[in-house]
């Protein structure tokens, strides 16, 4: 079978897209604006240290979200680091082993040991009763991450957390503009780290932050991101330079005022998935259709069942990376299969649902770069793929293609999804 009347590019033929499609391609926003707002950072002469675009940036999500407090950093991960260290965490924590290296390392980096734990199989989000199974004396917090963009269970993460006295702590990387409850993505738990990286709904180019309720806590991060400064000449004897500056507020506020607009072309991508893959044996679309949640679509993920599928998600990635579409697995192999990361958890813990899942899992291009004529092509390479499964396979065997092969990937490479 062919795509379009031309055989699969994984079995000789031309790649479907010259111009590869990224999973995370940024979304822009209004240029003009943007380009205006960096014309006034330019006639200030004032390029970082709390500048006017930061403080309008932090107001402006804290008003969003919902909560009093959003402390502005330069990524996600030194949001969390210096969270961390703002709440004098020591000892374990407990963390699902399936989501991004960051949450894991960040935690490392300030002397803390991941505790990691398996996750829900129908969300991918962490398993309360498998997180209150692991509490120790030594346990100091929760991470809690809102994975697709899906908030997690907060109520059981929290009543854990509240019975044992611990802070619970939320990655919400993926999840700007979600919901649950009526409550934001960024409102749950003692505090939520946000990011604006390149590849996130929103972006600020590279940017975090550390979103609360918490007065004092937010008033030693401000202080902790900025070399441990309380007044201009005055130190709290500790810290670390990790402040957003004013081209990433910039970028921030112009991507912020178009997050309506993204969440409505990512859901008609969603749908265009969703329909273009409908009823394909062993391809399981990721979908959090509930009453009382909203997301924001920016995700579109899918489980590969090889038993049913005939071919392994990894097979089928090469397929797809051949024609151009860099479709990518998450979070693989799982954050307790990385090497030299420290942690304290114990081989005889059970995650057997973050290894099936992380042999599983695929996440396919979208956001505004992407568009329903690119979502049927993609599609049809799929289903034509899928039907002619054993020549695929053999292909992949013949050739020992693996995802991120060189041979195809030099030219155009993938994009990440760092925090």
């Amino acid at each position: 079978m062919t795509v379009s009347g031309k055989p699969l590019a994984i079995l000789g033929g031309t790649p479907a897209f010259a111009q590869p499609l990224h999973v995370g391609r940024p979304n822009i926003g209004a240029e003009v604006r943007f380009r205006q707002r960096m014309d006034g950072i330019l006639t200030r002469r004032w390029l970082t240290n709390d500048g006017p675009l930061v403080q309008e940036f932090e107001h402006r999500v804290a008003e969003r979200i919902g909560v009093r407090h959003c402390v502005a950093t330069c990524n996600g991960t030194l949001g969390l680091q210096l969270l961390a260290r703002a709440l004098g965490l020591r000892g374990e924590v407990i963390v699902p082993a399936f989501t991004f290296i960051a949450t894991a390392s960040a935690l490392s980096w300030e002397g803390l040991r991941p505790v990691f734990c398996d996750i829900d199989a129908d969300t991918h989000c962490i398993d309360p009763q498998a997180a209150g199974a692991l509490l120790s004396p030594d346990t100091a917090a929760i991470i809690g991450v809102h994975l697709w963009g899906r908030i997690c269970d907060t109520t059981a993460l929290e009543a854990i957390a509240r019975q044992r006295g611990i802070p619970l702590l939320i990655d919400a990387a993926h999840a700007f503009g979600s919901s649950a409850g009526g409550r934001m993505a960024g409102s749950f738990g003692n505090a939520e780290i946000l990011s604006f990286h390149g590849t996130k709904i929103i972006n600020a180019f590279e940017g975090g932050a550390v979103v609360t309720n918490d007065d004092g806590l937010a008033s030693e991060i401000r202080a902790l991101r900025n070399f441990g400064f309380i007044r201009s000449d005055i130190t709290s004897g500790f810290g670390i330079n990790a402040k957003m500056s004013e081209a990433s507020a910039a970028m921030g506020l112009t991507s912020l005022e178009s997050l309506d607009d993204f969440i409505a072309w990512n859901r008609v991508n969603f749908e265009a998935y969703r329909q273009g893959l409908a009823d394909l044996p062993g391809v399981r679309f990721m979908s959090h259709n509930e009453a009382d949640r909203t997301w924001n679509h920016h995700y579109v993920v899918a489980e590969i069942d090889a038993s049913e599928a005939g071919l392994s998600r990894d097979m089928l990635l090469c397929a797809l990376h051949a024609e151009g579409v860099l479709a990518r697995r998450y979070f693989y192999p799982g954050c307790h299969r990385a090497p030299a990361l420290p942690t304290a958890s114990s081989p005889l813990v059970d995650l057997s649902v973050t290894d099936r899942v992380a042999r599983e899992v695929l996440q396919f291009p979208t956001g505004t770069a992407v568009g329903e004529a690119e979502i049927a092509r993609i599609a049809e390479i799929v289903r034509t793929a899928l039907s002619m499964a054993p020549r695929i396979a053999e292909a992949v065997a013949t050739n020992r293609y693996t995802p991120y092969d060189p041979r195809w990937m030099a030219s155009h490479p993938a994009g990440g999804h760092q925090r």
